[in-house]
């Protein structure tokens, strides 16, 4: 969860306890809380003309490298890799899903188009019938060639085979693979007599997944250390328009140990790493959308991985974060020795990161507060998405699917928030008696405390009974902040009117200026909806006069908070307000005849506010008691 998300809920949750706080009467006098500094996420589009500039150059040739001198290729290669004067040749190879290009010179994917997914600023562009610059490309070849062999020579010289040109059995320069055939490529890379790298590729017409096996013939005098390196280079292109977004999204991983084990930079000019020893089922790169898993056929047949990653700023309010994965895969001096691998580069979607299985589905960021992931992933991954999915398959627009989705949580949560509703009630009856007490016993503390919780006993009052529903509730909401925030079925996603993207703020305004503290520039209109039902939910529960300013309060800063959030997340809670209000509307009239009516064995069963009361006067007796005897 980014600093920004993880400082919304903590403001979200501390106004929320406080407003059932103030609504619950209390013998002592409410604290006045602190103020909470919270910043707001920048859009970025200091960098759109250089990312359309570096698109437009993907359909132009690629610049081949010139030869080395014999002088240089005999100091930087050894005795038994050289550079060669042959050309890199590009293999275009297309699928249902992706077109990529592999490129001689490294055997390495130079590009990777996504077929279903389109770049943020294609739209209304003018390049919609260019495919290059209008589809998503995920390989970052500037900062590096992502799938190489990394290893040191007998003689010394460290080798990355990303340097060198393979021979490719390929017979033609584009392949075209129907949805349920495969292709197989191979790539050799000679290093002496007899000895070889071998790269194979096999492809698949349906997946966004290809298998790899690296195969050593002959090289036991040319790799030591008995070991080498596969090494993704160059992390995931971002891909966004809001780059600091995407940043708060990007990290690398491995599955470790039973669990996916994250590293992040997490602050600008940050450079970090870790070591991972042993067994591994994959590593991977990502960002906020799409991932790379690579993923050993055999996990106990490698040595451990290494990850190192960075964040920096682009531009004047971009961020950039790169990644590099290194697999460590034991070298056993044979002659023929294989390795096998599944490699993934897709997007971060559930449904299609589980044909890979249970261990490919945990890199979904489904959100987490304060190690509660425990509880709140499975409420995401068991309930809400295969709901929310469910809805999908019979309702188009994704716009609707959330409103009728808030509709069917609003319903199973009812016996909670009525409960809340009814018990905010009961309080509000009780408020004259409760006054009463106040006064007769303003003088003696304890004595307050006491007649207090006669007075909640008597007519069988829970003081927190409008607090704990909203406790009960948060796990639900956490998840749904977290599926809403990063859900790529949301991505691009139109709903009506002005509301063009259901996973990118709904701006109507920009300001030229930005607001103290929140760092806000933009106008959502989904917001100020939000906030205005807000509002009202406050002006419907608040009556006590002395609690008016928390009326406004609380619906301005949420309004403020929520202007950078995906619009889909503030069309969720914009109707869950609006349903949240008819509920209300219609407990607060149906019970308008309440009544507080003594309950007939109020001494039958303790709640917990009344065993804790009563240890808390018994507390403050033995107190006293010491006191006197001093």
């Amino acid at each position: 969860m980014d600093r920004n998300t993880t400082i919304a809920f903590i403001l979200i949750g501390a106004i929320l306890v406080l407003w059932f706080y103030l609504n619950t009467p209390s013998p002592e006098e409410v604290q006045k809380g602190k103020a909470v500094d919270t910043t707001a996420v920048h859009l970025d589009t200091s960098n759109v003309k250089q990312e359309k500039k570096e698109i437009a150059a993907d359909t132009v040739s690629v610049e081949k490298k010139q030869p080395e001198t014999a002088e240089n290729d005999s100091l930087k290669y050894g005795k038994y890799f050289s550079a060669t004067s042959e050309k890199e040749k590009i293999i275009t190879i297309e699928n249902e899903y992706v077109l990529m290009e592999l490129s001689t010179r490294g055997a390495n994917i130079r590009k990777y188009y996504l077929k279903k997914f389109n770049n943020w600023y294609s739209v209304n562009s003018g390049d919609e019938g260019n495919f290059y610059k209008t589809h998503v490309q995920l390989i970052d070849y500037s900062e590096g060639d992502p799938y190489n062999l990394s290893f040191v020579t007998s003689d010394g010289k460290a080798i990355s085979t990303a340097d060198l040109v393979f021979n490719t059995d390929a017979a033609e320069s584009k392949y075209k693979i129907d949805e349920k055939d495969s292709l197989v490529l191979s790539f050799k890379l000679p290093a002496g007599d007899d000895s070889y790298i071998e790269k194979k590729f096999t492809f698949y017409g349906n997946k966004y997944s290809f298998d790899s096996e690296i195969d050593l013939v002959n090289m036991t005098n040319q790799i030591s250390n008995n070991s080498y390196d596969l090494v993704w280079n160059s992390g995931l292109r971002f891909v966004e328009e809001n780059s600091v977004d995407e940043a708060n999204y990007s990290d690398a991983s491995v599955y470790y140990g039973g669990e996916q084990v994250i590293v992040d930079a997490s602050s600008i000019g940050e450079k970090v790493n870790k070591d991972f020893n042993g067994r591994i089922d994959w590593a991977a790169v990502r960002n906020k959308y799409f991932a790379a898993i690579i993923a050993p056929k055999d996990p106990d047949a490698v040595n451990g991985a290494y990850i190192e990653g960075n964040r920096k700023s682009v531009g004047k309010t971009g961020l950039k974060e790169d990644y590099s994965v290194r697999i460590n895969v034991p070298f056993k001096n044979t002659d023929f020795e294989k390795s096998r691998f599944t490699v993934y580069i897709g997007p971060v979607d559930y449904d299609r990161l589980k044909e890979y299985g249970e261990q490919f589905t945990a890199i979904v960021d489904f959100g987490s507060f304060f190690g509660l992931k425990f509880i709140v992933r499975p409420i995401a991954e068991y309930i809400l998405l295969p709901l929310f999915n469910f809805l999908h398959t019979f309702i188009p627009n994704y716009g609707f699917v959330i409103i009728v989705f808030s509709l069917i949580i609003k319903f199973v949560l009812y016996p909670l928030t009525k409960t809340s509703y009814q018990s905010m009630k009961k309080m509000q009856l009780l408020q004259p008696k409760i006054a009463e007490i106040k006064e007769k016993y303003k003088d003696d503390a304890q004595k307050l405390n006491t007649e207090t919780m006669k007075l909640y006993k008597t007519y069988g009052v829970n003081p927190a009974g409008g607090c704990l529903p909203l406790v009960l509730q948060m796990p639900i909401f956490i998840a749904l902040w977290g599926l809403f925030k990063t859900a790529i079925e949301l991505r691009q996603q139109p709903f009506i009117l002005w509301i063009k993207d259901l996973s990118a703020p709904d701006v109507i305004a920009q300001l030229p200026f930005k607001l103290p503290l929140f760092g806000i520039d933009q106008i959502s209109g989904l917001a100020l909806l939000m906030g205005v039902t807000t509002f009202v939910q406050q002006k419907m529960s608040v009556k006590d006069p002395k609690q008016a300013g928390l009326v406004y309060i609380m619906p301005v800063m949420l309004t403020i908070m929520f202007m950078s959030f995906p619009s889909g997340l503030n069309l969720y809670y914009f109707m869950f307000n609006v349903f949240s209000i008819a509920q209300q509307y219609y407990i607060n009239h149906k019970h308008d005849g309440m009544e507080l009516v003594p309950v007939k064995n109020p001494n039958k069963k303790k709640g917990f506010m009344s065993r804790l009361m009563e240890a808390a006067e018994q507390n403050a007796k033995v107190q006293q008691q010491q006191k006197r005897k001093r």
